[in-house]
């Protein structure tokens, strides 16, 4: 599937400049994208090293295999193929917990050490494993619970209420992150075939039936108010600062935690540290020739025009659904590049000011999914996978319901 996206968005940019007559600036997009790409990864090392010595150590002391123990019931419906007690186990929920409090630099190399835990129980090296790709599919669709990058930009353009996007974020994002699991598990049921597929459908469509229920259950108890009456003190300033002083704390609180705790187990935290930032440079280094594939092809794709071509062929069909034309390329830039759909959604703003319909939406989008393409790129890259099999289009799904969800989340809450 990234063969035909990779080639597709070079050939369309290389087209496309052509008849604009802008072949100069998508050379110039894929010279500046490559040492990008550089950048970005030699960026890494540090903070690789630093957490992949904190995982060796959690690992030595034997907290990776608790950790994975209590959350083994759904661990064990998400990743059949892993080992309860696998090292792997503990990466993945380490990540994700640091992905929903917002922890990106943690996140990305506990995902990272993640993927080279699950290589290791893969049997096709080139090929992604069901659970390789069940676990791209909750990165690149991850529960925002605080997105505290676009909140402090629209501080900084006036917001009267910054933080106010909150709500909406985590309902979009929880979204996006329910549909791109059920793709992934829909992609890999297909491939049983007969009765096997059926079956599992079965239980799928029980599951989903189930949410709904409590997602009506939860409606109806909020109508007669009984959910103000329970929570009602628990206020949105509540809430911002809890998981804010979680944020705050829960680096250096396992900083701090993982390597004493070892320590009073007579482990030699030192050494043991040394010896996993070591693997640091080599999983930065692996990810480069990946990382500039994908984002040489974004830049010239957006050089090109193609993209402000795009947005003028499906804007009929986003006028439909009621979405504003003007965030359009925020919403097709998201999968693509983090920092682009930033510039994006930070200009939408600054034009249409912070606390508009457009300025919220767009806020919200940003926080309902993530860079889908560079995330495959870079978790892939790391362990050589060639053949992503349906990563991609569990990805997309779980982006587009999540922009939708974003579109209807604000809508009830904001109007437009």
């Amino acid at each position: 599937m990234l063969n035909y996206v990779w080639l597709g968005l070079v050939a369309i940019a290389v087209i496309v400049a052509g008849i604009n007559g802008q072949i100069t600036s998508v050379t110039n997009a894929a010279f500046d994208y490559a040492k990008t790409a550089v950048d970005i990864a030699l960026g890494l090392i540090g903070i690789m090293a630093l957490w992949l010595g904190i995982m060796r150590i959690a690992e030595e002391a034997g907290m990776v295999r608790i950790l994975a123990r209590a959350v083994k019931p759904i661990a064990r419906r998400l990743f059949p193929d892993v080992p309860p007690d696998h090292p792997a186990m503990g990466a993945m929920v380490l990540n994700i917990a640091a992905n929903w409090l917002g922890l990106g630099n943690a996140a990305t190399p506990l995902g990272l050490k993640a993927m080279e835990e699950l290589q290791k129980l893969n049997p096709q090296k080139d090929t992604a494993t069901n659970a390789m790709v069940m676990f791209l599919a909750l990165n690149t669709a991850s529960i925002t619970l605080i997105p505290a990058t676009i909140i402090a930009i629209r501080t900084q353009l006036g917001s009267h209420n910054p933080a106010e996007i909150i709500g909406t974020t985590i309902f979009s994002s929880t979204c996006a992150t329910i549909a791109a699991v059920t793709a992934a598990k829909l992609f890999e049921y297909a491939q049983l075939g007969g009765k096997a597929f059926r079956s599992h459908l079965l239980n799928l469509l029980k599951g989903l039936l189930v949410l709904g229920l409590v997602a009506v259950a939860l409606l109806g108890l909020g109508k007669l108010g009984v959910l103000h009456f329970l929570f009602g003190w628990l206020t949105m300033d509540l809430f911002k600062s809890v998981v804010s002083f979680v944020s705050d704390w829960a680096v250096p609180f396992l900083l701090f935690a993982i390597p004493v705790l070892a320590f009073s187990k007579r482990i030699h935290v030192y050494e043991v540290f040394i010896e996993g930032a070591k693997e640091g440079f080599e999983i930065a280094v692996k990810i480069i020739p990946f990382l500039v594939a994908i984002l040489v092809a974004i830049g010239m794709f957006r050089a090109s025009g193609a993209m402000d071509l795009f947005v003028k062929l499906v804007s009929p069909v986003t006028d439909l659904i009621g979405m504003p034309a003007e965030v359009l390329p925020a919403a097709l830039m998201r999968p693509l590049s983090g920092s682009g759909t930033l510039g994006i959604v930070t200009e939408l703003m600054k034009t249409h000011g912070p606390d508009s319909f457009i300025g919220r939406l767009a806020s919200t989008m940003y926080g309902s999914t993530e860079t889908t393409f560079y995330v495959i790129a870079v978790y892939f890259g790391s362990v050589q996978i060639k053949k992503t099999r349906h990563a991609v289009p569990a990805g997309l799904v779980g982006d587009t319901v999540g922009l939708l969800a974003a579109l209807f989340i604000c809508k009830v809450m904001f109007g437009g």
